[in-house]
């Protein structure tokens, strides 16, 4: 405290002395005769106007609007990229610009668009950079000749398709000086677009990803992809040179350039990879080799004519292909490249996208038939193919309906088109539309088709229709969780002699995986409950899916599996996810903001709904089996456990006390106070019957109060979903005291 006293009397005096130098300076003190107050108004509204201010009010309003569209379209099955174009068509002249144009003005003033559509242009090069990395090259090696078949079919037929409709409608829509090859090129190329990343994701949604169809389909995408780009860019070369003789010099150097990249800066990129292909290892110098490698492919295709995005594309192809190097990559890029700067684009596709120009019968009616060119080219076109070489007719279709999803890949190409000046704004907006009717038919299509060949034997996947008299499924999120999970179901069944399976289930969001190491992430998840498994000498049936819709899909398997019991962990409602968290992209690792501010202001107790998060909620909710919610305090064995019995709805725990002493030769403890057993006579013969086959392993305690050190000499607490509850709300002693908790909810 000393020295900041004595140094700020030092800089007082400073300012004295060099306050007697400005003599003779002519030093003007600004008067504008405006009040202090006006003055820092004055300031505010400059320092708000500043170029600045407005693009990171901007970036603020995008990430919100986008996150919550995304997350509102994920909520309803559809493909979050879809929510987020929406919220920049909201954004934009066609909804906010039209009924708040003020407040348009203000946020995105037609000045500011320039810095916009740079930032997202960066956002796009990282974007494209991350999807070269998931392409699986190795299955393109591997690939099989149908999916070549149909992966050509489904760009040649709808390339056709939109040539012959820009015949149809060049001189109404194609923009004054630009020749038919340009804009029909544009339209074909525009029609033969599949979106991968959102195809990969429905595929895992689906479960599809290990099936046969599920790897054609993969490999069709993968296909389509690299042969649209390399199009693609020979589309933007004839359409800057003017004609396909003069593109021939920018093809020439775009195939020189791609021959220098596979065979000279991808061996060496592979050997940097090998050497650094750890966390530890992988230092900033390294990085800076990769990501010069990115920026200089993009530069180097902007300069030739063939656009950035395609270099971009490039430099992730040819990344070395090891997975656990790809990841550590893609972690990098991948959080600011989707979270932050991908949104701006989607934005700024929104600010040029004006529905509004659409303002007669007649262009509607053009917008339609773009729609039906689309999916008949596409769709239409890719399921004949797949049927042509042998699928059957729901696989077809499913391949159809897959390869017809456009979704960020079609924007992409559109913007390209209007930079170039080869889209007017009204074809360009109806394009937009066309974009997103196709990646939001995918989903009703999918379960329109699954619905048509419906087959009861297809609905269950095989390892979960196991005939055995008692079923238990255990679904778990963390691997340690679903120790303690597996542990406490080997309990219940351990000597059943084969009457009985276990299943365990993991799921992962799909918004989190990436398909190419989906099978790499399942070994790991599923690797420390084998490894449990082995020790307990319980044999397991392993099922994993990538999810849209975690809770839901829990459920819906426990549904249809006809288990007898579900299985699930539970975490403290606090930390879990909540409606702001989920918008934000919150995880389990933040406080949950929404429930913190509800405590604060009142409206929602400490121990309100605990120990359930939302998730769990949910799960109890649409199940339509018995359901077990493990507490797990450190769970590793079942000798001993406690059973309070508060009401009626405690009594069917004896059952599982049964279980328990039947395969585990548990120690049961029953607290009965409010003589709920002396008063029930079927179930005072069931505890008869276990007296007589385990004599000793059931004891009784009627005491009100119950020692802590009682408590604690237990392995595991079982409990009723409401008796719990009625713990909780009057903030039981107990609760820091208690074991593993098992909090059951029966359904008859």
């Amino acid at each position: 405290m000393g020295v900041i006293s004595g140094f700020s009397a030092l800089m007082y005096w400073i300012v004295l002395l060099g306050s007697k130098l400005e003599q003779d300076r002519n030093i003007v003190i600004p008067n504008s005769g405006k009040s202090q107050w006006q003055e820092f108004v004055d300031s505010l509204i400059y320092n708000l106007e500043h170029p600045l201010a407005i693009l990171l009010a901007q970036i603020v309003t995008i990430i919100f609007v986008a996150r919550f569209f995304g997350w509102v379209f994920k909520k309803i099955g559809q493909p979050t990229v879809i929510g987020e174009i929406i919220a920049g068509i909201v954004l934009g002249p066609s909804l906010i610009g039209m009924y708040f144009p003020e407040f348009s003005a203000t946020l995105f003033p037609t000045q500011s668009l320039g810095n916009l559509q740079f930032l997202s242009q960066i956002g796009l090069i990282l974007f494209m950079f991350v999807i070269g990395m998931e392409l699986d090259l190795k299955v393109l090696r591997n690939k099989a000749h149908e999916a070549v078949l149909i992966s050509h079919a489904s760009i040649i037929i709808p390339f056709a398709l939109g040539m012959g409709l820009a015949y149809f409608i060049y001189r109404s829509f194609a923009p004054e000086g630009v020749q038919f090859l340009s804009f029909g090129l544009f339209l074909g190329i525009a029609m033969s677009i599949t979106a991968f990343p959102v195809l990969a994701r429905i595929v895992q949604e689906r479960g599809l990803q290990k099936t046969r169809l599920g790897t054609i389909v993969i490999t069709c995408a993968a296909v389509d992809d690299i042969t649209a780009w390399c199009l693609l860019a020979a589309v933007i070369a004839i359409v800057k040179a003017g004609s396909f003789e003069s593109a021939l010099y920018i093809i020439a150097l775009a195939a020189f350039y791609v021959f220098l990249m596979v065979k000279v800066v991808r061996p060496f990129l592979k050997r940097v990879g090998d050497l650094h292909s750890s966390r530890e290892n992988l230092g900033k110098p390294i990085v800076a080799i990769f990501f010069l490698t990115l920026i200089i492919s993009s530069y180097t295709t902007e300069v030739i004519g063939i656009h950035a995005l395609f270099g971009a594309f490039m430099a992730g192809a040819i990344m070395p292909e090891n997975t656990k190097f790809r990841n550590i990559f893609i972690e990098k890029v991948e959080d600011i490249a989707l979270v932050l700067l991908l949104p701006l684009f989607f934005v700024f596709t929104g600010l040029r996208t004006e529905i509004g120009l659409l303002n007669d019968p007649y262009l509607w009616k053009v917008t339609g038939l773009i729609i039906l060119v689309a999916v008949v080219g596409k769709f239409i076109g890719s399921a004949l193919a797949a049927k042509y070489v042998g699928q059957d007719w729901k696989d077809s279709l499913t391949i159809g309906a897959l390869m017809n999803t456009r979704g960020l890949m079609e924007l992409i190409v559109l913007n390209i088109g209007y930079d170039l000046g080869v889209l007017t704004p009204e074809i360009f907006a109806m394009m937009v539309i066309m974009a997103l009717v196709t990646t939001f038919m995918t989903g009703p299509a999918l379960d329109l088709i699954n619905w048509a060949y419906k087959s009861k034997s297809e609905e269950i996947p095989q390892e979960i229709r196991q005939i055995s008299k008692y079923k238990i499924l255990v679904s778990f999120g963390n691997p340690e969780r679903g120790k303690s999970l597996l542990r406490l179901a080997n309990g219940l069944i351990k000597k059943l002699n084969g009457n009985a399976s276990i299943t365990a289930m993991h799921l992962t969001s799909s918004n989190e995986m990436h398909h190419y190491n989906a099978e790499e992430y399942e070994s790991e998840s599923f690797a420390p409950i084998i490894q449990e498994s082995k020790k307990l000498n319980q044999k397991i049936t392993t099922l994993y899916k990538a999810s849209n819709n975690i809770d839901a899909d829990i459920a819906e398997v426990a549904n249809k599996g006809n288990y007898d019991l579900l299985l699930v962990g539970v975490g403290q409602s606090i930390y879990e996810g909540s409606l702001l968290g989920k918008i934000l992209g919150f995880t389990t690792r933040i406080i949950n903001p929404e429930k913190l501010l509800n405590q604060v202001t009142g409206k929602e107790s400490l121990f309100e709904n605990l120990p359930f998060d939302q998730r769990t909620q949910q799960i109890l909710g649409k199940s339509e089996v018995s359901v077990g919610v493990l507490v797990d305090k450190g769970f590793q064995k079942i000798d001993k456990i406690f059973i309070p019995v508060f009401s009626e709805k405690d009594i069917f725990a004896i059952t599982f006390a049964q279980k328990l002493i039947k395969n585990s030769d548990s120690y049961i403890t029953i607290l009965d106070t409010e003589g709920q057993i002396k008063n029930h006579p079927a179930l005072k013969e069931a505890i008869r019957e276990i007296e007589q086959f385990a004599p000793g392993h059931i004891n009784f305690v009627n005491e009100r109060v119950i020692e802590k050190e009682f408590l604690k000499q237990n392995d595991l607490m079982i409990i009723s979903t409401e008796s719990w509850k009625k713990l909780v709300e009057t903030k039981s002693v107990w609760l820091s005291d208690i074991p593993s908790t098992l909090i059951l909810s029966i359904k008859e």
